[in-house]
């Protein structure tokens, strides 16, 4: 299998990482490979049996041209500073470039300790490595940027945490794994020269039109809270908490990156926790758009010796940028939701409307992947679902009755809208009971409910019949939902 590797992090920027190599695995065993990502990638993968592919992407055989590595970086983790993190448990083997012209990383998750380890043993239990492969694939199948998965490899060894796992590894793609705490990492530790360094590697790499800025650095961070903005936009929208927004988990490309406890909420409640280390909630569905704000900020203070390098003037509108993050983020978080709502005209007062609605969702403990769903099937002259939904069937009239009104001032008619609804709001996320029981099976050594449920999240807009129970939420009665960081 030809990777036609090409690595300019390992080449252009010595000093940034450290070497590394994998463990070697007792008997590794493919779990999963996914073909459709080798397809883009440009990875022939035909003529390449399942043991190959095993050896490969377990770390026992190094794939020719492979120059692995860990990245160094800091970061703030629940907003106390570490100065040094940096991959503990994964080895990024090499960049490879996309028939496309797109470039990616080829990263291990799980292969064994590296300089950063601090003692851990940097390998992966089943579980966390699965779950990362399904909940990306269903990011990826909603379009929203993503790290990937690209194979799943039990190594036939045990791994210890509050009891022994079967290990397993996780090939991760991506378009690169810089991260806000890689620059946090060089300006406490290296200071400006590095810090410029690596804002002129990452604005080659990923933003190349920035280069041409009258201060390309303060137009990286420009560009990457627009990302930001994005992204956690996109998050709220499918009701996705990723439990861990540390700043050495804020990719500068835009991507959800290190899926540990993260989970998609069911019924809807602002401050919605599923991290078990999370005991205070700072990263609660709704504080995700305040952590954004301020892992910005972190992100501007490690950039502004690069900043400062080109104007000193510049320090004070990278400041004016960060204040400004609030408004800018309100202002796309509001045309998602619109076109979660299928209003697709721009109305100053959608803002009340947006507003009201979330509250009525908190107060009636709505389901809030089915509740969008629902309205495109009223919009059909269905109620059926939506009344389903609630209480009783007229708990939330005032506001179905101000979203008719709004709908009737768009130009065009319900069928219409209903469709374009049904194009942008899942049917299909990876619910948390649904995870949990195939995450338990497969440690079992059942994999079919994994793999069912993958195929089901990788269409997540379009209704199939014979997979309604992958459409509806736990239990009323399960009680409340713990995730575990994996570590």
């Amino acid at each position: 299998m030809d990777f036609a590797f090409n690595n300019t992090f390992h080449d252009e920027m010595e000093g940034f990482y450290a070497p590394a190599e994998a463990a070697k695995p007792s008997a590794p065993k493919l779990l999963a490979f996914n073909h459709g990502l080798a397809q883009r990638l440009g990875i022939d993968d035909a003529d390449v049996d399942e043991g190959q592919l095993a050896q490969l992407f377990s770390g026992l055989a190094l794939p020719a041209g492979a120059d692995p590595l860990a990245l160094a970086y800091a970061g703030h983790q629940f907003g106390h500073f570490s100065p040094q993190l940096g991959d503990g448990r994964a080895l990024l083997l090499g960049e490879i470039v996309a028939p496309d012209g797109a470039r990616f990383d080829i990263q291990l998750k799980g292969s064994g300790p590296t300089a950063f380890s601090r003692n851990g043993d940097g390998k992966a239990a089943i579980g966390p490595v699965l779950r990362e492969f399904l909940v990306s694939e269903a990011m990826a199948a909603m379009g929203i940027p993503t790290t990937r998965a690209l194979a799943a490899v039990a190594t036939g060894d045990r791994v210890q945490r509050e009891r022994a796992h079967p290990g397993a590894v996780l090939t991760r793609v991506a378009s690169s794994h810089i991260r806000v705490g890689t620059f946090q990492f060089f300006a406490a530790h290296f200071g400006a020269d590095h810090v410029v360094q690596l804002a002129d590697y990452s604005i080659r790499r990923h933003f190349p039109d920035l280069a041409e800025a009258d201060n390309p650095s303060l137009a990286l961070l420009d560009r990457v809270v627009g990302l930001q903005c994005e992204l956690i936009a996109n998050w709220l929208g499918v009701g996705f908490i990723h439990g861990v927004m540390n700043t050495d988990n804020v990719a500068i490309s835009g991507e959800t990156i290190d899926y540990g406890p993260c989970a998609f909420m069911d019924r809807f409640s602002v401050n919605t926790v599923f991290s078990s280390i999370d005991e205070n909630g700072r990263y609660a569905y709704g504080r995700q758009p305040q952590v954004l704000h301020w892992n910005m900020a972190r992100f501007a203070e490690a950039l502004l010796p690069a900043i400062h390098r080109v104007s000193p003037a510049d320090v004070d509108a990278a400041k004016a940028l960060v204040d400004a993050i609030p408004n800018r983020f309100r202002a796309v978080w509001h045309a998602r939701v619109r076109e979660k709502l299928g209003l697709l005209v721009h109305d100053d007062d959608d803002s009340e409307l947006i507003d009201s609605l979330f509250d009525d969702l908190e107060e009636y403990d709505v389901d809030f992947t089915s509740f969008f769903r629902a309205l495109a099937m009223l919009l059909r002259g269905d109620g059926a679902l939506f009344e389903s939904l609630l209480p009783a069937p007229d708990a939330m009239a005032p506001w179905i009755a101000d979203w008719w009104e709004r709908i009737a001032r768009e130009p065009t008619g319900p069928l219409e809208h209903a469709a374009a609804m049904d194009a942008v709001n899942p049917l299909y996320i990876p619910r948390n009971h649904l995870v949990e029981a195939a995450l338990v099976a497969a440690e079992a050594g059942d994999l079919a409910p994994w793999l069912e449920l993958l195929e089901v999240v990788r269409h997540p807009y379009i209704i199939r019949p014979g997979f309604e129970r992958f459409a509806e939420p736990a239990a009323a009665d399960a009680g409340p939902y713990k995730t575990f960081c994996g570590t």
